[in-house]
């Protein structure tokens, strides 16, 4: 039970440290919540801070999300307790205690998390993304699409202890998409550039 504690709340406090936040005042760009779409992830980071640093930012929520998890497969914890790690990870990542409970939206740590709770399911959530984005050059489209797969990919490639955790972090990405979605459906949504 401590070590289960201790990585829960170890998982959370990795998760909120803001890639984004950090690497643009390093940069000397200032917030990136208060820049562009006022989201601090990888996706803002590339439209006001160009490539490099948006692929910094996004190795850097990657690993946040990673790590806990790749590291809670080596304890005694059940798949259960690493699938409950892994959220915590995550959300993390969307109410970063750090940054005064306002994160990003989830796509890169979520990204992170899957890797190291199932790596079938990561790389179809990866391959899914770079598709979708690939075809219709919208990043909100592919995470939503691969929101909503997240759960199958789940049932057909890796433990079903693992389901619970991978629906809720489905629709918290759904949920923090939801401002996207209206742009989608109104035509006003952004395009990246790939």
């Amino acid at each position: 039970m401590v070590t289960f504690i201790a990585f829960m709340i170890g998982a959370y406090l990795l998760g909120s440290i803001s890639s984004a936040v950090l690497i643009c005042r390093l940069a000397g760009l200032g917030d990136p919540r208060a820049q562009g779409s006022g989201n601090p992830g990888t996706t803002n980071v590339l439209r006001i801070g160009g490539k490099k640093l948006a692929i910094f930012t996004l190795l850097g929520d990657l690993l946040k999300g990673f790590i806990p998890v790749y590291i809670a497969h080596f304890t005694s914890l059940s798949a259960m307790a690493i699938s409950s790690i892994a959220l915590a990870a995550f959300i993390g990542h969307l109410f970063p205690v750090f940054f005064g409970f306002k994160g990003g939206k989830g796509v890169a740590t979520a990204l992170g998390v899957l890797l190291a709770l199932a790596w079938p399911v990561g790389c179809a959530a990866l391959i899914t993304w770079i598709v979708v984005a690939a075809l219709f050059r919208y990043s909100s489209l592919a995470a939503l699409v691969t929101a909503v797969l997240l759960p199958l990919y789940v049932y057909l490639w890796s433990n079903p202890e693992y389901l619970i955790a991978v629906i809720i972090i489905s629709l918290l990405l759904i949920i923090k998409h939801r401002d996207n979605i209206l742009r989608l459906w109104s035509g006003k949504e952004s395009k990246i550039k790939l």
